[in-house]
């Protein structure tokens, strides 16, 4: 640990060579220079007037940069959507291309109600396990 940064040896993911990783630095030097020449090539291209409504795919196909690689960038904010209509990312769910947040509407409603129903069977439960353990006496009237 180098002051407050914490340092470590480790492989890289992607070439597994080894280097310095740190919380800034994730891949080594030569991927580093890769990835940022591999977001240069989508940027530039996407930045063109022409290519602002391409596709994920299409983007892939022309800069010769994976869809992942791709998806790396927008998760990474990288490449604002906003800008980009066409493009988007799939939901953690279902895999539906989405443009904001982690799941799709269809996928977040279902988890909505799952939750939902899981909170009243859990209310449920636990007014059964209340009832149970009331216990009630009978004591007959003296005469």
């Amino acid at each position: 640990m180098i002051g407050e940064i914490s340092v470590e040896l480790s492989n890289c993911p992607e070439c597994y060579s080894l280097f310095v990783k740190t919380p800034f630095k994730a891949v080594c030097d030569t991927c580093s220079k890769e990835e940022e020449r591999q977001f240069e090539a989508v940027y530039g291209y996407l930045k063109q007037s022409k290519n602002r409504s391409a596709t994920l795919v299409t983007t892939a196909e022309e800069t010769e940069v994976s869809e992942d690689t791709i998806l790396k960038f927008i998760r990474q904010g990288r490449i604002q959507l906003a800008n980009f209509p066409n493009l988007g990312y799939p939901c953690q769910k279902c895999g539906t291309l989405i443009r904001e947040n982690k799941l799709c509407l269809t996928c977040s409603k279902d988890l909505k109600n799952q939750l939902f129903d899981l909170e009243r069977e859990e209310e449920r439960r636990q007014k059964v396990t209340e009832e149970k353990a009331t216990f009630y006496t009978f004591q007959p009237k003296n005469n």
